[in-house]
């Protein structure tokens, strides 16, 4: 893993073709700006860790509905 520090207004490039800039730092918070191709996703990691979850749950052998009984047979206890 690569850390680095920039400056609002700071650039870095990945791979001659991502262009990450810094925007706006404030309050807990950095508003980056993101320069890619379009054939490049860019998702925010909780997107992307849904997504795998989402994936997951269809596969699951449990229909919606037994999942939601057996989960009322767990609060009940």
């Amino acid at each position: 893993m690569l850390i680095l520090q920039r400056k609002e207004g700071q650039s870095l490039t990945i791979d001659d073709r991502i262009v990450v800039t810094v925007q706006e730092i404030g309050q807990g918070r950095v508003r980056l700006s993101v320069d890619a191709p379009r054939d490049i996703a860019v998702l925010r990691t909780e997107l992307v860790e849904a997504q795998r979850e989402n994936r997951s749950a269809a596969q699951e052998k449990e229909s919606p509905m037994q999942l939601l009984q057996m989960l009322r047979k767990e609060n009940e206890k």
